[in-house]
């Protein structure tokens, strides 16, 4: 079995000796650094930084990690977050009819690509209940109109509480989230399926033809209340041509929907994406 890791997020002004600094926490507490990567926004002055050790040999107990480094990070105004790779996260998995996301992600979930628990699945129509059955995972039928959308919003809040949720993945939920639920559990992660910016909303495929385009492709990024506008985790495209109707670009864009979703849940879940402003830093 790997020995278990603890990794730390933090993004903070840039200054001299920060790569020194937050090394020497874990060299000094017997840690041995086993990835570590920094990026540094001048336009923004933000220096970014992953760094993953072994706990083993480490001399903090878990418990004091956090408390031992929030002393370091608070005279650098620093955002960051402690993350342990024993730690087996809960997703909860959105759908409304389309199953070629659900499929895939609990595919790989099952291969153990993915490191994490699906402990749910809600959706705003009946049809994938029969999947969820097949996998032996909760569904919860939860019907969404402009008038019950707050009422709903709730009961959906209810389960992944209930459920000790962390991550929620839209997996061709057909529905906007409103900004209220957001709020109250930002960890939540959007396919959609074109190269944002383009297209954004509804009928991507069809506007894409109509305008004539070369490629297509599909963007997974956090959800935000600004429609389809989240931080961007993962983006591919595949060529089109003349030849390709309406169908065959659907086609096509459901095959890069299930890849680019999946990488961006990925590297959700092994800790590799920090969040500043509206745009990401991937440690790959």
């Amino acid at each position: 079995m790997t020995s278990p890791t603890a990794t730390l997020l933090i993004s903070c002004p840039d200054r001299r000796g920060l790569v020194a600094k937050i090394a020497n926490f874990i060299y000094a507490n017997g840690g041995n650094i086993i990835h570590a990567d920094q990026h540094t926004d001048f336009a923004a002055g933000l220096f970014l930084t992953r760094i993953e050790w072994q706990l083993d040999g480490f001399n903090l107990p878990r418990e004091f990690i956090a408390p031992a480094f929030k002393a370091i990070a608070q005279p650098l105004s620093a955002k960051w977050e402690l993350h342990f790779s024993d730690t087996i996260p809960r997703i909860a998995i959105w759908v409304s009819k389309q199953d070629h996301c659900l499929f895939d992600l609990i595919w790989r979930q099952r291969a153990k690509e993915l490191t994490s628990e699906i402990s749910l699945i809600i959706s705003n129509h009946p049809d994938l209940k029969l999947v969820a059955e097949k996998f032996n995972i909760d569904y919860h039928h939860i019907p969404i109109t402009k008038d019950n959308k707050s009422e709903q919003e709730a009961k959906q809040l209810e389960l992944l509480h209930q459920y000790k949720i962390d991550l929620v993945v839209l997996a061709k939920y057909m529905q906007v989230v409103s900004a209220d639920f957001l709020a109250k559990f930002p960890q939540t992660i959007n396919i959609h399926h074109s190269f944002l910016p383009a297209f954004v909303g509804a009928n991507p495929y069809h506007r894409a033809f109509e305008r004539g385009v070369k490629i297509i492709g599909a963007t997974a990024h956090y959800a935000t209340p600004d429609l389809d506008a989240g931080p961007i985790i993962e983006q591919d495209v595949v060529r089109v041509s003349h030849r390709d109707e309406v169908e065959d670009l659907i086609r096509k864009g459901k095959d890069l929907e299930r890849v680019v979703l999946a990488r961006a849940v990925r590297l959700h879940l092994q800790n590799r994406v920090l969040v500043y402003g509206n745009r990401t830093v991937v440690f790959e």
